[in-house]
């Protein structure tokens, strides 16, 4: 029989045992999601272009303009970055006074799962 894959959960840390935190495939689905949203482009050394810059786009104007090219760049971002792992198929953004929203509807490659997550970041 196969090994199970292992996977470290994000953000990295050290479980009760002392070493490497796990998690669950489908939380590190989600983990891979949330690290594509909320990393600016430039902030990884390795990877500079990695990421969809939303944090910037939150002390922009509101608009409804905004809001659709926001999630058209989720949109593309997850696809540039995760498209072997997910069929990304809506993209919703909210933003209120303190918190950002994004509701993301997406398929697993791998099984054939559809789901729907929501990421929340507070706004600084």
């Amino acid at each position: 029989m196969p090994n199970k894959p292992v996977f470290t959960d994000f953000p990295f840390s050290i479980d009760e045992r002392g070493r490497s935190a796990e998690t669950t495939e489908d939380e590190h689905v989600r983990d891979l999601i949330y690290q594509v949203l909320f990393t600016a482009p430039g902030e990884r050394v390795n990877r500079p272009e990695f990421g969809c810059g939303l944090k910037q786009l939150v002390f922009a104007p509101a608009s409804d303009a905004l809001a659709a090219a926001t999630e058209k760049l989720i949109h593309g971002s997850l696809i540039r970055w995760l498209d072997p792992v997910v069929a990304v198929e809506a993209v919703t953004v909210t933003v209120d006074d303190a918190e950002i929203s994004v509701r993301v509807g997406y398929t697993r490659r791998d099984t054939g799962e559809k789901r729907q997550d929501v990421f929340r970041r507070p706004i600084p």
